[in-house]
């Protein structure tokens, strides 16, 4: 009996200490509906090696909200307004240089990127403020401001998207969605 009761002290003792040691069970939140998503210039920019200096860089943050069979441009974000080009925060752009948007030189950092969708044209513009959730927007910090014609789409981009394609001397920053796309050229030479 003496046994038993010394194995059973024993045995709870080890359950003790092993409920002690048991992971805790963390609850994590689900997928955001609009994910964060990151894009480089150049496309394979993660891969460049970081002692070539000569390889201009660009990286975009931005949130990649859904269509989910809305109208968007005229209806969900109202035509000659502003929008952040995405969802939550705002989205950010890194320059590891000095770049030339429109006629404006930018220095190299990172900045916000906003438009102002239009039926035939977008107003792309760049601002210095950073950090930024939703729509908390300072048109006194605009950089600066440049138009850009809009290409129909046959097909509708179902989730809000960005890339980048090649200019002579510099990348167009392309961005789509629903049945609509745009093309804001970056020049690095200028």
């Amino acid at each position: 009996m003496k046994k038993l009761s010394i194995c059973l002290v024993l045995a709870l003792f080890s359950l003790a200490v092993n409920a002690q040691n048991a992971p805790t069970v963390i609850k994590f939140p689900g997928l955001d509906a609009s994910p964060l998503d990151v894009l480089y210039y150049p496309l394979n920019a993660s891969k460049v090696k970081k002692e070539d200096k000569s390889m201009p860089i660009i990286k975009v943050l931005y949130s990649r909200p859904q269509r989910k069979g809305r109208e968007i441009f005229g209806v969900l974000e109202q035509f000659d307004k502003v929008w952040r080009l995405g969802a939550n925060e705002s989205t950010e752009i890194y320059f590891d240089r000095k770049v030339t948007i429109g006629d404006k030189k930018i220095k190299a950092g990172t900045y916000s990127l906003y438009a102002i969708p239009s039926k035939d044209k977008w107003t792309i513009i760049v601002n210095k403020q950073t950090c930024r959730w939703g729509l908390n927007y300072d048109e006194t910090k605009d950089l600066v401001r440049v138009e850009v014609p809009i290409t129909k789409l046959e097909k509708p981009i179902e989730a809000f998207s960005m890339t980048f394609t090649e200019l002579a001397d510099g990348a167009n920053l392309v961005m789509a969605w629903d049945f609509t796309q745009v093309a804001l050229p970056i020049h690095f030479k200028k």
